[in-house]
């Protein structure tokens, strides 16, 4: 069995070629991705043992999305299947002042129509160690929320440790509706992950002095939030990203972390993008990979950070990067030089 179980929805990610808009030529590039399927990915590339588990069709766009999985080397022996469609987002990339777009088309999803019958989560967590769910997943639907619930339940009888990215979309719920959900779910969390924004989006916890969408960060506000969601919560730990988006081409990626003793900040990288899609997962990925290592905290922050640094170079949801590349630009080799 898995040493990490991740629980979401994989989509069929559909994107015009490079910065191109919508329908600007009759071409797109088809591929999947989705948060919790993310971690997942980037997980295995980094040679831990994970599973993915999901509902998808039974049909070949199903089929497909879970070849993709067996691919990079994620479990996918929980798989249910059934209901009639994948879900489907469309991307357009930005680039300077033009921000990039994401259209859903997932109402009726498998996973989205699922219910607690297609999942056996004590077998789904015997022999597991770490449990990961995205604040995505309870939005698709009252029963997916009930689902994510109960797995949450189950994860924590079972002794697992249990993280999760409050991940807010306001394309798919209000944050009435987040905060009802969430704070019910978020009993059960150790590790909580947050950009800069969910956590005012979802709890109305706000870092002072900040403004996002005009691109100042006082990042020693998020000490505050972070020390709220601790005590609020009983979390062993709270991890924010900070984005400060210079543009839709040009962001300062940074985050830091707490467990309630000490507040730790990363380095601050200069990011040129490439496709920013996951790079929050990308986050998360590495944040579990370096707890579930033992990692000192800090370098496990650093580790995360940098891990999601090299996704923003890489076009796709999954970050395609091995932990020799996370730990080199770690130890200060960012250069981009050609590796001979």
């Amino acid at each position: 069995m898995a040493d990490i179980i991740t629980f979401g929805e994989i989509m069929l990610r559909l994107k015009p070629e490079g910065y191109l808009r919508f329908f600007q030529n009759d071409r797109m590039e088809a591929t999947f991705g989705g948060g919790e399927a993310n971690v997942a990915v980037s997980l295995a590339n980094f040679g831990l043992d994970v599973e993915f588990v999901t509902k998808l069709p039974a049909h070949e766009i199903g089929t497909a999305a879970v070849r993709c999985l067996d691919y990079f080397g994620v479990g996918t022996e929980h798989i249910a299947r059934g209901g009639q469609r994948v879900g489907i987002y469309y991307l357009e990339t930005g680039a300077s002042q033009r921000p990039s777009k994401v259209i859903y088309d997932r109402a009726g999803s498998a996973i989205a129509e699922a219910t607690g019958e297609d999942f056996d989560w004590d077998d789904i967590f015997r022999g597991a160690k770490w449990f990961h769910f995205t604040g995505i997943t309870p939005a698709l639907s009252a029963d997916a929320a009930e689902i994510c619930q109960e797995a949450c339940e189950k994860a924590k009888a079972h002794g697992l440790t249990v993280s999760c990215d409050l991940n807010f979309r306001k394309k798919l719920w209000t944050s009435e509706e987040a905060e009802k959900t969430m704070g019910r779910l978020m009993e059960y969390v150790d590790v909580c992950i947050a950009n800069e924004e969910d956590a005012e989006q979802v709890f109305g916890i706000k870092a002072e002095n900040t403004d996002v969408t005009g691109g100042k960060l006082d990042h020693r506000g998020y000490c505050s939030v972070a020390k709220q969601l601790i005590e609020r919560f009983g979390l062993s730990h709270a991890a924010i990203t900070l984005r400060t988006s210079l543009s839709a081409s040009d962001n300062q990626w940074a985050a830091m972390i707490s467990d309630g003793t000490q507040y730790l900040f990363s380095r601050e990288y200069p990011v040129r993008i490439v496709d920013r899609v996951g790079g929050g997962d990308s986050f998360s990925a590495g944040l579990i990979y370096g707890l579930r290592q033992n990692m000192e905290l800090g370098k496990a922050l650093e580790f995360a950070v940098a891990a999601s640094c090299l996704k923003h170079s890489i076009e796709g949801d999954f970050n395609r990067v091995s932990v020799e590349e996370v730990e080199r630009l770690m130890e200060g080799d960012g250069s981009g030089r050609v590796q001979r």
